[in-house]
């Protein structure tokens, strides 16, 4: 028997892409239903035919998005042939990926966390999610290097993880502000330059205690 109903007439793919490049520029609270239709080129009805919701739209935006843009910059990192490698390799990646596009700047998914109480539980899951799985990505690397030797025993993996993954943050964050491919490269620069004392638990310990008003460290 044939299916009844008309087929669609519009391109789903091609659809769904538009739709992740209108979160992109402006987040998920932000991009109305409006944005997304014109975008997509289709009426509300069929959004919501083909997608559902638009919490839904943004998942399968979110995963489309995880799958096709910044794969170079994670894929890069386990396949370092060292920890200080895979770290230049995130931030000089993610630098230059930032800064390619001017209409794209940043990452979707740093920049399309919504801001406000009340929002969708589950977008907000669903970013943090993929942030973590990104953050394992490098944490993993990290613990292989401790293992290899390639980082002393006494190196905090949980810390450098977290000052990599902050500082990469960051970059989008200037990104979407206009910072030039040359800004960008320059904060990843500045990031690795104090490389030996990141991974050097007496390094870290003074570092701590200058931050919380106790130069010694201690």
């Amino acid at each position: 028997m044939a299916p009844r109903g008309r087929p669609r007439a519009f391109d789903r793919d091609a659809a769904l892409r538009k739709a992740m490049e209108v979160f992109w520029a402006k987040g998920y609270e932000r991009a109305s239903l409006a944005d997304l239709t014109e975008a997509m080129g289709i009426n509300a009805p069929s959004l919501y035919a083909a997608f559902t919701s638009k919490e839904a739209l943004f998942q399968e935006a979110l995963a489309l998005y995880s799958a096709t843009e910044g794969c170079d910059i994670w894929e890069g990192v386990p396949a370092a042939p060292t920890a200080r490698a895979a770290c230049a390799h995130l931030l000089r990646a993610t630098a230059e990926a930032f800064a390619r596009d001017e209409k794209r700047r940043g990452c979707l998914v740093v920049l399309s966390a919504p801001q406000t109480e009340g929002s969708s539980p589950s977008i907000c899951d669903a970013l943090k999610h993929h942030r973590a799985a990104t953050t394992a990505v490098l944490r993993e690397r990290l613990r292989r290097a401790v293992a290899e030797g390639d980082l002393p025993a006494t190196a905090d993996v949980e810390a450098i993880t977290a000052y990599v993954v902050t500082v990469q943050h960051g970059l989008s964050i200037q990104a979407r502000d206009g910072a030039s491919r040359e800004t960008l490269l320059a904060i990843a620069g500045c990031a690795m330059a104090g490389w030996e004392n990141l991974v050097s638990a007496g390094g870290i310990a003074a570092v701590s205690g200058a931050v919380s008003g106790n130069p010694s460290g201690i």
